[in-house]
C-alpha cells in the first residue's frame, strides 16, 4: 500500500494503537525517510476503558519506540468532562483529542495532522448524516484535506486523511501482510451509538441488499 502526503518539514500523526493508525504510523514513517521530513506521534488516553486504554497506551509506547517515533501522551478524564457538559462521551473524546493535536503542532511547530479515516468511516459519515437529515454538503462525506481551524503566526495547520481511499478491509490485509500488530477498542463492538449502529446492522443490510440480485 501507497500513500500520498502533502509536502512537509514535519507530521503528526494521530495513533490510537487500532489497525488503521499503526499502518498509518508505519507508512508515514517509510515515506518521511525518504524525503527527510520529521514524523512525530500523539496518542490521547481518554480514561474511559480503564485497563484496556493503559494497555492501548503500553501497545503505542512500545511500537513509537520501535519505528524511532517520538510519542506524545496525554491523559484526560472523559467521562468526567461529558457528565459536567452534558454533552455525549464521543462529543467530548473529539473534542479533547483535536484541541490536544493542535496543542502539540503548535508547540511542536508542525504544519500537517494525519488521522487514519478510511472509506468505511466515510460511507458510515455519510449515513449518519443523512439520518439526521444533512444538506448536499455535508452528504460530500470527509475531505481528505481541511484546515483544523487553528493557526498561528499565519501559518495554516491541516488535518489530512492519506487513507480515505482505503477500506477496512485493505487496511487489516495490509496490516497482515506486512505483519504489523495492533490493539482493538472493545467499545466498537458495542452499539451504544449511532455509528456503531451503523456499522454493524445498516452497513451489513446494504452490502446484503446490493449483492442481490435485482
Amino acid at each position: 500500500m501507497i500513500i500520498r502526503l502533502p509536502d512537509a518539514p514535519a507530521y503528526l500523526v494521530a495513533l490510537s494503537g487500532g489497525a488503521d493508525s499503526r499502518l498509518l504510523l508505519g507508512l508515514t514513517a517509510e515515506a518521511a525517510r525518504a524525503t527527510g521530513a520529521r514524523v512525530c506521534a500523539a496518542h490521547l488516553n481518554h480514561g474511559i476503558r480503564g485497563d484496556e486504554a493503559d494497555r492501548d497506551e503500553a501497545f503505542c509506547r512500545r511500537v513509537c519506540a520501535e519505528l524511532g517515533v517520538p510519542l506524545l501522551v496525554e491523559h484526560v478524564d472523559i467521562p468526567a468532562r461529558a457528565a459536567a457538559s452534558g454533552r455525549s462521551i464521543e462529543h467530548e473524546a473529539r473534542e479533547a483529542r483535536y484541541d490536544f493535536f493542535a496543542r502539540l503542532m503548535e508547540r511542536e511547530d508542525i504544519p500537517i495532522l494525519l488521522t487514519a479515516h478510511h472509506a468505511d468511516d466515510n460511507l458510515e459519515t455519510v449515513l449518519a448524516r443523512l439520518i439526521r437529515g444533512s444538506g448536499t454538503r455535508g452528504m460530500r462525506g470527509i475531505p481528505t484535506t481541511r484546515m483544523l481551524g487553528y493557526w498561528t503566526d499565519k501559518q495554516v495547520k491541516l488535518v489530512h486523511r492519506p487513507l480515505l481511499d482505503f477500506t477496512k478491509r485493505d487496511i487489516l490485509a495490509a496490516c497482515e501482510e506486512l505483519s504489523l500488530d495492533f490493539v482493538t477498542d472493545s467499545t466498537n463492538l458495542e452499539d451504544h451509538c449511532i455509528r456503531n449502529r451503523i456499522r454493524h446492522t445498516v452497513i451489513p443490510e446494504l452490502e446484503a441488499i446490493a449483492g442481490e440480485d435485482a
